[in-house]
């Protein structure tokens, strides 16, 4: 199953909620579009929550990072929520977590916004 995106907006954030799979194909294309789609629209406050992600490969990695620069790119922010387990030592490894802000609270990561 490849990425399924949804969002919603709390306040003057998107939030991003994703499920399934991040990878090479069909789901890194769906999180690049959803991102670059809500950054056409003027959303420079994002929030990937990735709660319900079961597994992310490189390309999803590379996904991540991709955004994350666009993003900055445009004047905005990207933050991560709710990482599962797999997808933190992910980031450890690559030494990407430091790279991104992460929270493991909603409500924390609104306030979070400038």
């Amino acid at each position: 199953m490849s990425a399924k995106l949804s969002s919603r907006l709390v306040g003057d954030v998107t939030v991003i909620d994703v499920s399934g799979r991040i990878t090479l194909g069909e789901g890194s294309s769906n999180l690049r579009d959803g991102i670059r789609g809500l950054m056409a629209q003027g959303n420079k406050k994002l929030l990937l929550n990735l709660g319900d992600v079961s597994y992310i490969d490189s390309s999803g990695i590379g996904e991540l990072v991709s955004g994350f620069t666009s993003v900055a790119n445009q004047g905005g922010q990207l933050k991560l929520l709710n990482l599962t387990k797999r997808v933190k030592d992910l980031l450890q490894i690559t030494k990407l977590y430091t790279v991104f802000e992460v929270y493991d609270e909603e409500a924390a990561a609104i306030r979070s916004f400038a």
